[in-house]
């Protein structure tokens, strides 16, 4: 049940019943297998469109499949998270986060985001993009759990993301980690151990920052977690992929 249940969660493939929060909480192992299900269907769009379309079209379609596959969930929280740093105290930027209107800051994000996968996308190698596509949503997923499990929530017994914060265990952050590595490892060796630590490391310090401006995270600052280290393995994977050749030259 605990996959079944991320996968509703995760994305917009439906399925029968409404998860409760026991599930919710089993299903915090199963995200990387998620994101590695979601970077399948990419890399499968990725070979059927780029038979009959330009690279650049195919690219922006993937950046479309992946929030159409998602329903915007993880690009939603980004956006509300840019939104709150036009705030002043922690209480107002939670407020500013929880309003339904999109402001200046969010759109501005999304924007910059978006054009950033783009490119990134756009400048990745041929012989990179399995790696690339499967790796880069379960990554992403993973860095969720382990934000969920080892940084304190702001809103207090409220949102969705108190239902995970109240479920995680070690255990279940081991389970994920374990499979992320497990599918680093299987596609690109010693270099997916390497791609981890630096992405890991970056969102450390994302997350470190988010909670001194909102007292903790929240399930919307999850799904900045999650876009920012999705941009994160575009650009290093490559970079580290580099350091792989050059040791061999």
């Amino acid at each position: 049940m605990g996959f079944w249940a991320a996968l509703r969660f995760l994305t917009v493939i439906p399925f029968r019943g409404e998860p409760g929060s026991r599930e919710l909480g089993r299903s915090l192992s199963y995200f990387p297998l998620v994101g590695l299900l979601l970077g399948g269907m990419l890399f499968g769009i990725d070979r059927g469109l780029g038979l009959i379309l330009p690279p650049a079209v195919v690219n922006a379609l993937l950046i479309v499949a992946m929030i159409v596959l998602t329903g915007a969930l993880h690009l939603d929280g980004f956006i509300d998270t840019c939104d709150s740093f036009g705030g002043g105290s922690p209480q107002r930027r939670l407020e500013i986060m929880s309003d339904s209107q999109v402001g200046a800051f969010g759109i501005t994000g999304a924007c910059l985001l978006l054009l950033v996968k783009y490119a990134a996308l756009l400048s990745l190698p041929d012989n990179l993009r399995m790696a690339t596509l499967l790796l880069m949503p379960t990554l992403s997923r993973w860095l969720m759990v382990f934000a969920i499990f080892a940084f304190p929530y702001a809103r207090k017994n409220q949102g969705l993301g108190q239902v995970f914060k109240q479920q995680v265990t070690w255990q279940r952050l081991t389970i994920a980690t374990l499979i992320t590595i497990a599918v680093a490892i299987a596609l690109m060796s010693w270099q997916g151990a390497v791609l981890i630590a630096g992405v890991w490391l970056i969102i450390l310090g994302v997350a470190c920052l988010l909670c001194s401006r909102l007292g903790g995270l929240t399930g919307d600052t999850y799904g900045t977690i999650n876009e920012l280290a999705e941009v994160l393995v575009l650009i290093l994977l490559p970079l580290v992929a580099g350091i792989g050749w050059l040791s061999h030259g």
